[in-house]
């Protein structure tokens, strides 16, 4: 677990958005940070960079290996179970690098955090109040949508062998990781939001910003939408 030290007081006010792959939580949060002149920090923009750096020191500090798997070993080889059994299992480390992150931030606006690493029951003990979270899932028809439509959603990264069976594991993988972050947040009574698209963007953003109101610092506006 993380540590809790909030020597601002910041974190504990914060709103967090976290939730699954493809939910349009990225897009769902750049609306609210135009919409309110908020600070925004992205989970995943950090883990894919600065992050990366760390989890390279940390495994030469253990010496472990410091180069990941092959991609025929992180794509094809495993499991989904395995695959996310692997990806919960970190999440708590990556999360104190979050919080190093955010405890480093000097903004004069209030901060919204947002990405699928940040998990109910690492978020919660952190917070004044479970309502400072909200947890947002794609419907499965709405997660085929975006794997459609969206080219990242789509399409991978890494050259394997079979690029057919290494796609499913990794939607299959997102479905695990999705249903773990919704059994957590049920169970911490944080708000869950199932995102169907059917509101669109900002249908989607209105009713995070509902679920967050007030706003930190901005209680007049926090209404609003």
């Amino acid at each position: 677990m993380a540590e809790a030290w909030d020597p601002h007081g910041s974190l504990r006010r914060m709103p967090w958005s976290g939730g699954a792959q493809w939910a349009g939580k990225t897009t769902v949060s750049e609306l609210l940070f135009l919409e309110y002149g908020l600070t925004g920090y992205h989970y995943d923009f950090h883990d894919a960079r600065g992050h990366r750096d760390r989890r390279i020191a940390r495994r030469v500090a253990r010496g472990e290996p410091v180069a990941d798997p092959g991609p025929e070993r992180m794509c094809t080889e495993r499991g989904p179970e395995e695959m996310a059994a692997e990806t919960l299992a970190g999440f708590p480390e990556r999360f104190a690098w979050v919080l190093d992150d955010l405890r480093a931030l000097s903004t004069g606006r209030a901060a919204v955090a947002e990405g699928w690493g940040l998990r109910p029951e690492l978020v919660a003990p952190l917070v004044d109040s479970v309502r400072r979270m909200v947890v947002l899932v794609p419907t499965e028809e709405f997660r085929r949508h975006q794997l459609r439509t969206l080219p990242r959603a789509g399409a991978l990264d890494v050259a394997v062998r079979d690029p057919a069976r290494a796609q499913a594991h990794r939607i299959a993988r997102d479905r695990l990781v999705a249903e773990d972050a919704v059994r957590g947040a049920r169970r911490l009574g944080v708000p869950v939001m199932e995102v169907d698209g059917s509101r669109g963007a900002a249908g989607a953003a209105a009713l995070v910003a509902e679920q967050f109101a007030p706003w930190p610092g901005a209680p007049e506006r926090a209404g609003r939408g």
